[in-house]
């Protein structure tokens, strides 16, 4: 065997050795730092005990903020009306966005036609081929209400991470109530769905 292939394979050896260790070595500081890592039961927070599975009882849930704790059952059905409401709300959000949207693509329209007819085929063509102009009054309010459907959402997920299964009915429920009352608004012209 030469001197160079000897070389070769104990460099392989070593990088071998040098890799189990790296593996051996996370996996035992990990299992003797002290942290069980099981899902047997509820994770303790400073704030008390956050159950991992569906439950009804108000065990001291968080909703969003450190006061907002419902502890009675007239708490939690407070916080469940608040959440069916505020779930109508967001459905009409979205039923306002849609509104303005197609009332913002009509005045769009109506724009590159009017630009079509002064300025002849071919800059209509261009202009159809071009995204509408920005607007500052259509693309602010179209940002805030992206910003706001989205705030909404991520509480929505917030409130259903607690696991309080009167929390995600009250959700689901004032999600369909919503889109029953304003789902039709601003929605496909033809009526389609």
């Amino acid at each position: 065997m030469s001197p160079s292939s000897t070389s070769t394979s104990m460099s392989l050896s070593l990088l071998c050795v040098g890799a189990l260790l790296a593996c051996a070595v996370p996996a035992h500081a990990a299992a003797a730092n002290g942290m069980d890592m099981s899902m047997d039961d509820g994770m303790t927070l400073a704030a008390g005990t956050m159950m991992t599975t569906l439950h009804f009882t108000p065990i001291s849930d968080t909703l969003w903020f450190a006061g907002w704790v419902p502890q009675s059952k007239g708490a939690l059905a407070g916080a469940c009306i608040g959440l069916f409401l505020l779930a109508i709300v967001e459905r009409w959000v979205a039923a306002v966005r849609r509104m303005c949207e197609a009332q913002w693509a009509a005045a769009g329209r109506r724009a590159m036609k009017k630009s079509c007819d002064k300025d002849g085929e071919k800059k209509g063509v261009r202009a159809r081929l071009s995204a509408p102009p920005f607007v500052a009054a259509h693309d602010v309010m179209r940002g805030a209400m992206q910003a706001l459907g989205a705030a909404l959402g991520y509480a929505f997920m917030l409130a259903v991470m607690t696991f309080q299964a009167s929390f995600i009915i009250s959700i689901v429920l004032g999600l369909g109530v919503g889109e029953m009352l304003f789902g039709r608004y601003g929605g496909n012209p033809t009526g389609a769905h």
